[in-house]
């Protein structure tokens, strides 16, 4: 039986499907979820979600981040962006990527929490780069 995800922004739900399994990125690696996975919460970074159908990828989406919920029956990702990967832009993420880094320098490095928050948002662009490529 297929476990269900759901990927909601602050705005709306984004998808809502049941998949054979989920790989999602993990602040502390890739995590594959399955119907009767242990319930958790997990904080995300950016990277791609891939969906499976059997042993095949069937979608594959990008996002910046967020939280994840997983119960025995469903993964939540709550993520402020989520892109198919198809319609991840190279370009895009490169300016993304230039102008996270330039905040970076300019970011307080005293407040711990500024800077974090800095070096989350390269590391974000940094994996849509790769996405993208």
């Amino acid at each position: 039986m297929p476990t269900n995800l759901e990927i909601v922004s602050p705005e709306k739900l984004l998808l809502s499907r049941p998949v054979d399994m989920a790989v999602i990125p993990a602040s502390e690696g890739d995590m594959g979820v399955l119907e009767g996975h242990a319930p958790m919460i997990v904080m995300l970074r950016g990277g791609t979600i891939d969906l499976y159908e059997g042993d095949r990828v069937i979608d594959r989406l990008f996002v910046d981040g967020g939280f994840a919920e997983v119960t025995p029956e469903r993964c939540t990702v709550l993520a402020n962006h989520a892109i198919p990967l198809a319609e991840v832009n190279k370009a895009d993420a490169e300016r993304r990527l230039a102008e996270a880094e330039a905040a970076y320098e300019e970011a307080d490095k005293s407040d711990v929490a500024v800077e974090d928050a800095a070096l989350d948002a390269v590391q974000s662009a940094r994996a849509m780069v790769e996405a993208a490529g």
